[in-house]
């Protein structure tokens, strides 16, 4: 099963929105998702402070911000499919 990197932090609407999203599209396609608070890495903090929420599969941004259902799923299917 695929991993979905979804980093993010609390009282964030967009990382709300963008998590509801994520649920969504489990409920068509077969992942996991991982969430990593950006502030309990200092890495993290430093790479994505300014663009959480961010999406990654298998070590690759796939999408931030402002994540909406239709292009996201154009940019996450090419990965799920990877294996």
């Amino acid at each position: 099963m695929i991993t979905v990197q979804f980093y993010t932090k609390k009282n964030c609407p967009l990382c709300d929105n963008a998590y509801q999203v994520l649920e969504e599209l489990q409920e068509e396609y077969n992942f996991t998702i991982e969430e990593r608070d950006i502030y309990s890495n200092d890495k993290w903090l430093e790479a994505y402070g300014l663009m959480i929420p961010v999406v990654q599969v298998n070590g690759v941004d796939i999408d931030y911000g402002l994540i909406e259902m239709d292009s996201f799923r154009n940019r996450l299917l090419p990965k799920l499919q990877l294996k």
